[in-house]
């Protein structure tokens, strides 16, 4: 419960040509954490492979196969059949090819079908303005000393083209039609520049119906007309033939897209593998409790020829060991807050249940009310039961945790929906009254309870890593736990008998704790330099530069401790803050009463005190959440959490 799962290092040699079909396997299987291993007399003389050509032409393919989906219009793929076939890369690119080449045959064909009927429908558009006037229109091109100009520009512009012309052009304004008016212009052909230049500042657009001899525009339209009802059908035809291919190709394409996209994770993975001439050495990380059945799995695959070999990984650096916290599902939705900060090394103590059970209180402690409570809680259920993903649905929980937690604070404060009163009696223990005080105590004392598990945390985490010296002389270890509860003690002793303790019992407990906490650097120094050792990457330092680091530990120490505890009272603040909206929403809606006659103020009071209740809860809500997580962040875990932690990413395919 308080320690990430156990790991096993893993390492397995196998044949070069069982290295593709193990790896599928531990794909499969979803539960080991490849790792990369440089070659060297320890692994292997050569090289892991650079597969950076294979996975370029995979993400190709890829590419491809999402051009033919979105040009069949198929708008998801469905899942890939159950029982699917090995293909390398060149079937799959074969096989593509083929897909490609009927996708295009059938949208080819109705492209073409598309731009006939386009054609058709924009030469209507054209022709309908001069139907039934009985133009001579196919006589226009061939008259000798006339230029004709028909087309339509923007309504509005048919003003300033009128004053545009000059006295040589005879201009015929047809009806307006979808906001464009059509007009035939004659002129000169002497005439046909300037025209034609007034035209092009007023935005013309030039017909192009291109008439029989001896044709009328009537006929031309009705010929026309028949032309765009048949590529009309003919469109119809085609439409229906691409949605049938579409379904035909989709199961194809959706197998394809799996063998592609699998073939690239695998050759990304064979990328950490050094290997001899003959083998190739795969390692990783697996969970103990399942390393017997990936045992089995990687005999059955390669039926019996690879030697495995899995171990405890003592003497492995944390950061190496990769971690898989698993809780239960009341706790799980804690672990999105955790990994907001980080993840634990792989032997310190996993706080996820400390956290939700602490930060749970501190929540309902600064948002105590019992309706608005309610509402959260049943957000959190009703997102629990009709959430989508997982993520959701763990929100809902903790939020339905949070609203519980503010119900029970709630019901203690005496406060449903800000109403404290029921007769003129009060109901609880109200935070903006006489328990403002003992509520700040309160939010102290949980704040030292806190800070006190974190310090114990902080022990026991480094004497884990066998860093005896740091859990006894650190200012987060017994040195420093001493130097804080000598405070608190000192503190009490004061409260209760009016006056302090003898100045030699000062000192003894406050100094010889901070004396302690300053003599780590300077022993740690000594120490190095007696065993010869060196920390990574550069020297111990001097005895002076621990003298003066001691000097900043100490006040650091002093100072932290007081501004950490202190940090607390902000629960008592934020729930007297709470409060304070609700009494603020009845005050106004009241005034509200008091100062519209007749029925309306009453309307609107208890509208406002509705606003204030919405406002509260998500303006505090959020508030409350925000200011649980930073003490649970700072004062928390900042005693004992390094959040160095590498989370465990099992090797897994896609599903299928």
């Amino acid at each position: 419960m308080f320690r990430p799962a156990p790991m096993q290092r893993l390492g397995v040699v196998v044949l070069h040509r069982d290295e593709h079909a193990v790896l599928h396997g531990l794909g499969d299987l979803g539960a080991v954490h490849l790792v990369r291993q440089p070659s060297g007399p320890e692994t292997a003389p050569h090289e892991p492979p650079d597969r950076t050509v294979e996975m370029a032409r995979c993400g190709d393919l890829l590419t491809r196969i999402e051009t033919v989906q979105s040009r069949l219009e198929i708008a998801a793929l469905p899942p890939p059949s159950a029982a699917l076939a090995e293909m390398r890369l060149d079937e799959a690119a074969r096989c593509l090819k083929t897909l490609e080449a009927r996708a295009s045959e059938v949208l080819g064909r109705r492209q073409t079908v598309q731009e006939r009927w386009g054609q058709a429908t924009d030469l209507l558009a054209q022709a309908a303005a001069y139907e039934g006037l009985g133009l001579p229109m196919h006589e226009f091109g061939g008259a000798s000393f006339l230029h004709f100009a028909t087309g339509s520009l923007p309504g509005e512009n048919l003003e300033d083209l009128q004053k545009q012309l000059g006295d040589n052009v005879v201009l015929l304004a047809l009806p307006e039609r979808e906001g464009r008016r059509h007009v035939i212009a004659v002129t000169s052909r002497k005439g046909r520049y300037a025209l034609d230049t007034s035209l092009g500042r007023v935005g013309f657009r030039q017909d192009a119906l291109t008439l029989a001899e001896g044709e009328s525009v009537d006929h031309f339209a009705g010929r026309t007309r028949a032309e765009r009802d048949q590529a009309a059908g003919e469109l119809d035809d085609a439409a229906e033939k691409v949605r049938a291919i579409a379904q035909d190709l989709a199961p194809v394409l959706a197998d394809l897209q799996y063998l592609v996209s699998t073939e690239r994770m695998i050759l990304e993975a064979e990328q950490n593998f050094p290997r001899t001439e003959s083998t190739v050495l795969i390692s990783g990380w697996v969970p103990a409790a399942d390393a017997v059945g990936v045992h089995r799995r990687l005999l059955e695959i390669t039926s019996g020829r690879c030697a495995i070999e899995s171990a405890d990984p003592r003497g492995v650096p944390d950061q190496e060991i990769p971690v898989l916290l698993r809780h239960s599902r009341l706790v799980r939705p804690f672990l999105m807050l955790l990994e907001n900060y980080g993840l634990p090394t792989y032997r310190e103590i996993e706080p996820t249940l400390i956290m939700a059970v602490s930060w749970v209180i501190m929540f309902g402690m600064m948002f105590g009310d019992a309706g608005n409570g309610a509402v959260v809680a049943l957000v959190g259920a009703w997102l629990m039961i009709k959430g989508r993903t997982l993520t959701m649905r763990d929100g809902g929980l903790l939020l339905l945790l949070a609203g519980l937690s503010s119900v029970g604070f709630g019901i203690f404060y005496g406060s449903y929906f800000g109403i404290t009163e029921a007769g003129g009696k009060e109901l609880g223990h109200d935070p903006l009254k006489g328990f403002a005080i003992h509520l700040m105590l309160a939010a102290v004392a949980l704040g030292i309870l806190l800070m006190s598990i974190g310090l114990a945390l902080n022990i026991i985490n480094r004497l884990r890593r066998g860093d005896v010296l740091g859990a006894l002389l650190d200012k987060f270890g017994v040195a420093g736990v001493a130097f804080y509860w000598g405070c608190l003690g000192i503190g009490g002793y004061v409260a209760m008998r009016g006056a302090g303790p003898p100045w030699w019992a000062v000192l003894l407990i406050i100094g010889t704790p901070l004396m302690a906490v300053a003599l780590r650097a300077p022993l740690h120094v000594l120490m190095a330099r007696r065993r010869g050792e060196h920390e990574v990457g550069r020297a111990v330092g001097s005895l002076s530069e621990a003298v003066i680091e001691a000097f900043v530990e100490v006040f650091e120490a002093i100072l932290g401790y007081t501004a950490n505890t202190i940090s607390f009272v902000r629960l008592a603040a934020y729930a007297m803050s709470h409060a304070a909206v609700l009494m603020a929403s009845f005050a106004v809606g009241d005034q509200f009463a008091h100062g519209v006659p007749g029925g309306g103020g009453e309307v609107l009071r208890i509208v406002f005190i509705v606003l204030g209740n919405a406002v509260a809860i998500l303006l505090e809500g959020l508030v409350a959440s925000v200011q649980a997580l930073r003490l649970e962040y700072y004062e928390f875990f900042g005693k004992f959490f390094s959040g160095a932690g590498q989370a465990f990413k099992p090797f897994r395919l896609p599903a299928r």
